[in-house]
């Protein structure tokens, strides 16, 4: 090699540019969440394509063109970078409308909500967790098992990991038109577990209104029976007792955070929370209960 001479990577378009174009972008102009499955199709085209088209290049630097080293290497890296973005957590839609829960959330709450303090919370776990092999498991996995995080990330990851899961669960236990009362097998786990159902509203709203500073309430499975509790900031029961402070499967969560419900009811938290059972899906809570217990 010529002394002087620089060796260099050849030059494959970055994540970021790949990803501006309209057959490969993770997020339509819409807002609506791309098709996963299309995603990785259109990116393994892209490395397919980029490989062909550098396959004949020379290795070695000649006068005017830098070398490239391992063109295997740089389609592994480009590959990488690709499916890292791609199986990425990504903002799961709401199954009906901002506006759909009002008057008890109003639009603007649940749009801020979601599009801003939620979709923070995956971006940040994002990177926590890239590089890491931890990153194509579900979030819910990763969360329940916080020592196999690397102790450097392990703080994100419970903080923003428990943002995502939480959120998660929280949109699809809401609904419209929905409220009323459990039947069936989970109304009759209430029943032996709390006494009544409204014995089981009145407890459930108290962890929710005396859990200071931001937190959740919690209905949850543990050694199949059902317990209520609090947790401070974003942890969940999934993270156990000694994390969290209690510890089993969520099935009903309710996000007492000011953001959820500061634009509406300002300092009421017992009056959203009071709100909270006019929207709650007791069919979807009833099937977390049944696959949970």
């Amino acid at each position: 090699m010529r002394h002087g001479t620089s060796v260099k990577f050849f030059s494959a378009p970055t994540t970021a540019a790949l990803f501006q174009t309209p057959a490969i972008s993770p997020k339509r102009a819409s807002g609506k969440q791309a098709n996963p499955k299309r995603l990785r199709e259109n990116a393994e085209k892209i490395v397919r394509a980029t490989s062909a088209q550098h396959a004949t290049r020379p290795r070695y630097p000649t006068a005017g063109r830098p070398a490239i080293v391992s063109q295997e290497w740089n389609c592994q890296f480009l590959h990488l970078k690709l499916f890292k973005h791609i199986m990425a957590y990504t903002l799961p839609e709401l199954p009906y409308a901002y506006d759909a829960l009002e008057p008890h959330v109003d639009a603007r709450t649940m749009e801020i909500h979601h599009t801003k303090h939620h979709n923070a919370y995956i971006t940040k776990v994002n990177d926590a967790l890239a590089g890491t092999d931890l990153a194509s498991k579900p979030v819910e996995e990763v969360i329940a098992d916080l020592s196999a995080v690397p102790e450097d990330k392990r703080g994100a990851v419970r903080n923003n990991g428990g943002g995502h899961a939480n959120h998660s669960l929280f949109w699809t236990v809401m609904g419209p038109g929905k409220g009323g009362a459990p039947s069936g097998e989970l109304a009759s786990a209430i029943d032996s577990a709390f006494g009544s159902f409204d014995a089981m509203k009145e407890k459930f709203a108290a962890a929710g209104a005396t859990r200071f500073g931001s937190g959740w309430a919690w209905l949850y499975v543990s050694g199949g029976e059902l317990k209520i509790g609090s947790t401070a900031n974003q942890d969940s029961p999934l993270m156990g007792e000694s994390v969290a402070g209690i510890g089993g499967t969520p099935i009903l969560g309710l996000d007492v955070w000011e953001h959820a419900y500061y634009l509406h009811y300002q300092n009421r938290r017992p009056d959203y929370i009071s709100a909270f059972w006019n929207v709650v899906d007791w069919d979807a809570v009833a099937a977390r209960y049944a696959a949970a217990k």
